[in-house]
Parts: C-alpha cells; structure tokens; sequence
C-alpha cells in the first residue's frame, strides 16, 4: 500500500513538472515557431502558450527593429579611388515562419547580404556621389537589400551610410579641387559683373550721343567737382560743340 501510493505520488509530481515545463510566454513583440516532431505546425504569441515537451520544440522570433552595425568595407568606385565605407542597417522580422525556415540564421545573413551589397552598389557611383548624394545611396542600397531578404520574411526599412574615409592624399587632391573650382567661380562672377558694367556704360553712352544737352551737363559737372579740387592748375577738355553754342550767341562774333 505504502509502494502504490509511493508510485502514484512520484507519477503524480512527474506530471505536474511535465505541466509546468509546457508552459512558455511570449511578450507583446516575440513570436513563438512551433515544430511539431520536427515539421512545422504554426507560429503562437504573444501571451501563454503551451508546448508539449519531447514532442514539440519553439523558436522565439523577436519581432522588433534590430539596428545593425555593418563593418568598415573596402570600396573601390568608379573612377578607381579606393575608400573605406561603414554604414548601419534597420530592419525586422515580418514572417517568423519563413525567418526560421528559409534561412539557418538570418542574423548572419542580413549581415553579410549588406556587406556585399554596400560594395556592389557603392562601386557603381563615383567618389563624388558618395560624398554628396548619400540619400540617394542609401535608398538604392535600402532597395536592393529588401528585395533579397523579402524571400526570408524580412524587412529592411532603412540603410544609413555612417563614414566614407579616404586617403590623405586624396583628401589634398580634393582640397586642391575646391579651391580651383572656388578660384573658377570668382572669375567668372567678375567676368560677368564687367561685362554687365561694360553693357551700362554702352548703354549711358548711346542715351548722351542722342542727347547733346545732356552731354555738354555732364562736362560741367565734372569740371564743378574737379574745381572743388586744391589743385592750381586744371586742364580740361571742352567740346567744339559748346565752343560753338557760345559763339553763336547774341552778340558773339564769328570769324570767317
């Protein structure tokens, strides 16, 4: 009697252990993938869950944006400039089922995909576009990664170029380019502003050729303000034409 109920106790705690080992809870963002002897049966969670120990077996799936580091990656673009290129990925997990099944870790695999995409992409574009047009980089690469991993039931929302580094020497070349490129401008801004000055002096010209009374005012304002001068001596030149006008003055005589 003592033996059966001893049995019966023991049976008893083996099944209550068995109940409480069967029990999982998954928070709000994880995913439970239930394999039922080794096949696939469906994705629990969140909450409380049971899973029956030796028969079935769960893999938790986290469900939140992972923010992932990709390592520095020796690109050499376009022109044949050799550059180290890090950036940093964000993506998450929208199948579980296919996370789990379609890929051994798809962790590692995300991580590696960037990698050789970020040289792939980054060496079809000059140094220049890396340098100035990161947005448009960083949406090529966001695209070609998330058509890839869209088979592993991911989704990546989101690639940030951090750093482009460049060799010292290639960073004097670039300087030296600015400053031509800054020493261009400024020539052509005073090209432009003399030959803007140049049309305005034509253009005051041709108004005091059609005008003669405006010319002969123009002389005596410049002769007021040269008298204005301290100087002894002036010398300026009068138009025949005015010489003309006072002669033909009442009064004035007139030599043949």
């Amino acid at each position: 009697m003592i033996w059966d109920l001893g049995i019966t106790g023991f049976v008893a705690l083996a099944i209550v252990i068995l109940a409480v080992s069967s029990l999982r809870i998954l928070r709000e963002y994880e995913r439970g993938v239930i394999f039922l002897l080794g096949r696939f049966w469906k994705v629990k969670g969140p909450g409380l869950i049971i899973v029956i120990p030796g028969i079935q077996q769960m893999v938790r799936v986290d469900l939140r944006t992972i923010v992932m580091d990709v390592p520095s990656q020796d690109v050499i673009s376009r022109d044949n400039v050799s550059v180290k290129v890090n950036a940093v990925i964000y993506f998450r997990v929208l199948d579980p089922q296919r996370a789990i099944i379609q890929v051994m870790n798809f962790l590692e695999a995300t991580s590696q995909l960037a990698q050789t995409t970020l040289r792939a992409v980054l060496g079809k574009h000059e140094l220049d576009d890396m340098l100035a047009e990161r947005e448009k980089l960083n949406a090529d690469i966001q695209q070609v990664l998330d058509t890839q991993t869209d088979a592993w039931g991911i989704k990546v929302s989101n690639v940030e170029i951090k750093h482009v580094d460049i060799d010292e020497s290639m960073v004097r070349a670039i300087a030296q380019q600015a400053e031509a490129e800054r020493a261009r401008r400024a020539k052509v801004i005073h090209a432009e502003g003399e030959f803007q000055a140049a049309q305005k002096l034509l253009q005051a010209a041709q108004l005091l050729a059609e005008q003669p009374q405006a010319m002969q005012l123009r002389y005596l304002q410049t002769l007021g303000s040269i008298a204005g001068d301290k100087s002894s001596t002036i010398v300026f030149p009068v138009p025949m034409d005015l010489l003309s006008s006072f002669v033909n003055l009442p009064g004035g005589r007139r030599s043949d």
